[in-house]
């Protein structure tokens, strides 16, 4: 006889530690924290009208093999209404390595695209206007290098630079904490991240030159409070070397932008949003003086996926995407990139790319929950969840200061740490049932398949084609230029005073390799070194 599968149980405190009333009622909200939309302090959204004057930007994120692959699969997704690009990079290209490093053979084209070099982006952007496109890159230790790329492309197309919209991720210190494709030492490292924001803020002045990423720190292990402290706590750090540079702080506001990744807890993570977009303004105004309401705004773009997705029973991870895209939507994101269902096992396949774009184009306009400037906005639970979670970012944006900050937490190796501790404490809770996992360790069927219809596979020949291309490039390219735009970038490089993004312009133009400028770099200024704590 069959009996019912094991029920879990449900508590009252949210997977961000937060506690949640059972009822809730006006004695747990203060009006004044509320605000309207569109006004200071943005609790309810940086824009008074909410999607109904813009929809968020649908903005997948896609790469994989060679450059005419990728360039396939971003013609297809705008064919099926995307509207800005997300523009995946193989490991080699974010390490800073070329193809043909006996380092990057074996990585070549695998978790994104191959970029080494302008032929390349050339290829990647066939047929699409940069001039009418948004585009934004993950990429982050050679992100300058791959926005040199970009410029010189679209110098290339005949678009104005003053055009160009979109993003590069060029978020270091996260790197160093959660996910490893670093290069330089952090000193060297802000530097250069100082050098991209302030001269795209000269010629490229829709674009955004830093994406501050919490998302990776929270996929590594961190809570939905930690997510949003530490990348608040990178933000001020970037805003302090950027002041430290000389330059303005309510000019390169307006072009900071952030990034992060929603999980399953619905209100915790429309809370997250509502919180930390009332902080940074706050933070902005008392800490640097800035005044200018839109120098004060948090724009921000999520990934709805990510470590939330598991391979077991893989079509329910259809419902999670949808759940986290909806708290997306209430929190007020400004780009949205669904994961497919696939995601958690294998790059996604054409079909279930569609439906991941599907599921945003469905919520957008059949749900009718973008019609209301911050719909939950006045709901006491959002309210009272709201005030708890800036209350405890704050909390750990102190320690952090007390700690030294973060460049000397990172250095020490003591934010690592604290992330690795709360990855093991999250799989603990997994394992002994305490956090569910509907298909994992809860309502599973062990004589389930996980397969599913349609598996992808990268070409086999990808790396062939990349590495061919790149030794065509180095032989038919100028030497004398491309070697006269390094020795003048290495020149640059030992004059801490001098941007070095003029120089990289160069060095692309003339078709250097990214593994050819960060070498030239390395050669002054070393490799990052992780430090190990015990």
């Amino acid at each position: 006889m069959s009996s019912p599968a094991p029920r879990p149980r449900l508590t009252q405190t949210s997977a961000a530690g937060l506690d949640v009333p059972v009822r809730a009622g006006p004695d747990l909200v203060d009006p004044n924290h509320i605000g309207e939309p569109g006004q200071v302090p943005f609790t309810r959204g940086i824009f008074p009208d909410g999607y109904s004057g813009r929809l968020w930007t649908i903005r997948q994120y896609s790469g994989f093999g060679t450059a005419e692959d990728t360039n396939q699969r971003y013609r297809f997704l705008l064919d099926q209404g995307q509207t800005g690009l997300s523009v995946a990079l193989d490991l080699p290209t974010q390490c800073g390595y070329d193809p043909v490093d006996p380092m990057a053979r074996s990585e070549v084209g695998k978790v994104g695209v191959s970029l080494s070099n302008l032929s390349e982006m050339e290829i990647l952007f066939d047929g699409i206007d940069l001039g009418a496109i948004s585009t934004s890159f993950t990429i982050n230790g050679s992100a300058a290098m791959i926005y040199a790329m970009y410029l010189a492309t679209a110098d290339k197309q005949g678009v104005p630079r003053e055009k160009l919209t979109g993003t590069i991720q060029n978020d270091i210190l996260k790197e160093y904490v959660a996910r490893g494709t670093w290069i330089f030492p952090v000193r060297p490292s802000m530097r250069l991240i100082a050098d991209s924001i302030l001269y795209s803020n000269e010629v490229t002045p829709r674009f955004n030159p830093i994406s501050i990423a919490g998302a990776h720190v929270r996929d590594a292990g961190a809570t939905a409070v930690e997510e949003m402290a530490y990348t608040l706590a990178n933000g001020l750090a970037y805003v302090d070397e950027l002041i430290r540079r000389g330059g303005d702080a309510t000019r390169f506001a307006r072009r900071l932008s952030f990034f992060f990744y929603v999980h399953q807890d619905f209100f915790d993570e429309v809370a997250k949003f509502r919180a930390g977009r009332r902080l940074w303004a706050k933070l902005l105004r008392e800490r640097y003086g800035v005044t200018d309401e839109k120098a004060q705004m948090f724009r921000f773009g999520v990934v709805c996926g990510g470590s939330s997705l598991i391979a077991p029973q893989p079509m329910n991870n259809i419902v999670r995407v949808t759940i986290e895209t909806m708290a997306a939507v209430f929190g007020g994101a400004q780009s949205i990139f669904t994961c497919a269902f696939d995601e958690a096992f294998q790059i996604p396949t054409e079909t279930s790319a569609e439906i991941a774009l599907r599921t945003q184009q469905i919520l957008a306009y059949e749900s009718g929950i973008a019609r209301s400037v911050d719909a939950l906005g006045g709901s006491y639970v959002v309210e009272h969840l709201t005030d708890q979670m800036e209350t405890a970012i704050e909390k750990v944006m102190q320690e952090i200061d007390d700690y030294g900050g973060v460049e000397k937490a990172i250095e020490d190796g003591w934010l690592q740490l604290r992330i690795a501790e709360r990855a093991l404490e999250r799989k603990q809770k997994i394992d002994r049932g305490e956090t569910v996992v509907v298909g994992q360790n809860f309502f599973r069927r062990d004589d389930a398949k996980n397969e599913v219809a349609e598996t992808f596979h990268v070409d086999p020949e990808a790396a062939r084609k990349v590495m061919e291309k790149y030794e065509r490039i180095r032989d038919t390219r100028d030497a004398a230029a491309a070697e006269k735009t390094l020795a003048d970038l290495g020149r640059a490089a030992d004059d801490d005073a001098v941007n070095l993004m003029p120089y990289l312009v160069d060095c692309a133009h003339a078709y250097v390799t990214v593994g050819e400028m960060v070498d030239t770099l390395k050669a002054r200024w070393g490799e990052f070194q992780e430090p190990v704590r015990l």
